[in-house]
């Protein structure tokens, strides 16, 4: 409870400074976003919370990437310094908010820290399922069915939560 307390005052800044929304899938920000939550109520492992961690970032970064499309804002690697600025803004403050998790001894799966290997891994996973998805929209012109761009993103992050959950028992 004490993490959450520290956030408050940074929560409370972005909610005056905030403007409207552009999302590429708002819908897919959230659903990440509320596993993520439901995960840190649940007591699951970090591994796990990692992957939404790292799933909410890429969402976050694809976000900015159709907002900076929509805008014809253009500057020299522009999708790899807004990933890296997303990466940066959510893995260096952990160490202050969370230092009871990250880098104690207990908490490491395959020699590294269970909460980076989480985020690694869920990143490469949304990645993967979002870029799959649009692959196949270009091919057939159209989604399969409702919420496909939903889905797709969002079901590696399921099936690889379900893994690293029994890895860790």
């Amino acid at each position: 409870m004490t993490r959450c307390l520290r956030l408050l005052p940074f929560a409370g800044f972005l909610f005056f400074v905030a403007g409207k929304a552009s999302a590429v899938c708002p819908v897919c920000t959230i659903a990440v976003g509320v596993g993520l939550g439901i995960s840190e109520r649940l007591g699951i492992d970090d591994s796990v919370a990692g992957l939404w961690i790292g799933g909410l970032t890429v969402s976050l970064s694809l976000w900015t990437h159709e907002w900076f499309e929509k805008k014809h804002i253009r500057f020299f690697a522009r999708d790899f310094l807004t990933a890296l600025g997303y990466f940066i803004l959510v893995v260096l403050p952990l160490p202050y908010f969370f230092s009871d998790i990250i880098g104690h001894p207990d908490h490491v799966l395959w020699g590294v820290d269970k909460l980076l290997l989480g985020i690694v891994i869920g990143s490469i996973a949304f990645f993967l399922g979002a870029d799959w998805y649009r692959r196949i929209k270009t091919r057939r012109g159209h989604a399969h069915f409702p919420f496909e761009k939903v889905v797709m993103p969002v079901f590696p992050l399921i099936l690889l939560s379900l893994f690293f959950y029994y890895v860790t028992l």
